[in-house]
């Protein structure tokens, strides 16, 4: 049964999973070909994508393993890669890619501040990621919150640890503007502190994001009300972690509502938090009947989404 498959995280399982992405992959890839002409250059842009999409599954599962957020399972990886098929169509663009990996990079140092080794540095790393985050999208500024999120749930709180932050996120600023001013254009500095208006929500009401991310927050929400009183019965490092995933899936919704240019790429960044807390919801679930189920409807609803959206 799947469950039972999903209940190891063994080499096999992963390439597994990485398998049946590879397939949709393909699928988007060669319906593609029926509307664009082919070309070696778009040939070798579709391979160059396939590579980014291994780089961000293999910094995905090094948080989560790395930093203890779920039992020796992958349900969070298959969930995520699940998720992640249903967004290829709109996850087809070189920034959005750049901007999920600096996003995984963020929060590997801010998820890896359980560990009390090289907090400083940590600190400085993720204030620096947040800072090229910035550069590419204004609107990740609202991810410095989780940074001290970090800082008061990890008790971390000196007057060093509030300032490391800042002077890693101004960091690459500095070397922005250095690059500008040297090729007289100052006045683009200036675009990353206009913030637009923030379009309609609605426009997710298009196509099927609305209903993709809406599930996703359902099941999210399930997963917290089933797993937070074991969480937060303990006081461990895991209760930290659980919190600041919700904290993280939290500040994820709100970059989602506020970012202006809106066409459903955004969402990704809620996948990453959202897959590690349904994965945490599976492991609370005793009866394995029940975990079959719910592992076969996510599996048959994204193939069926994929298709028919």
């Amino acid at each position: 049964m799947l469950a039972n498959f999903l209940e190891k995280s063994k080499p096999i399982n992963f390439i597994s999973y990485l398998g049946l992405f590879f397939c949709f992959f393909l699928i988007t890839i060669f319906s593609s070909f029926f509307t664009d002409a082919f070309t070696w250059l778009s040939a070798l842009e579709n391979l160059s994508f396939l590579l980014l999409f291994l780089i961000v599954f293999f910094f995905f599962n090094f948080i989560i393993s790395k930093n203890k957020l779920t039992f020796d399972h992958s349900y969070a990886f298959f969930i995520y890669v699940l998720a992640t098929i249903l967004f290829i169509p709109k996850l087809l663009e070189l920034k959005t890619f750049i901007m999920l990996i600096i996003y995984l990079l963020f929060l590997r140092k801010i998820y890896s501040l359980r560990s009390p080794k090289k907090v400083i540095q940590k600190l400085f790393d993720s204030g620096f990621w947040l800072g090229v985050l910035f550069i590419l999208e204004p609107f990740t500024l609202v991810f410095i919150f989780l940074i001290y999120a970090a800082i008061l749930l990890r008790k971390k709180v000196s007057f060093h640890t509030l300032l490391t932050p800042i002077f890693g996120f101004i960091s690459p600023l500095i070397i922005y503007f250095a690059y500008l001013f040297w090729n007289d254009s100052i006045e683009e500095s200036h675009q990353l502190f206009i913030f637009n208006k923030i379009n309609n929500v609605l426009i997710y009401a298009k196509d099927s994001t609305i209903w993709i991310s809406g599930t996703i927050l359902l099941l999210t929400i399930c997963a917290i009300f089933l797993k937070s009183p074991k969480a937060l019965s303990v006081n461990n490092s895991f209760k930290k972690s659980w919190i600041l995933l919700i904290i993280n899936s939290i500040i994820a919704v709100v970059f989602a509502l506020l970012i202006p240019k809106k066409d459903g790429s955004e969402i990704i960044f809620l996948l990453v938090p959202t897959s590690i807390i349904i994965a945490n919801g599976f492991e609370v679930i005793e009866k394995m009947m029940v975990k079959n189920i719910l592992a076969v409807l996510l599996l048959i609803g994204t193939i069926l989404t994929f298709f028919l959206s």
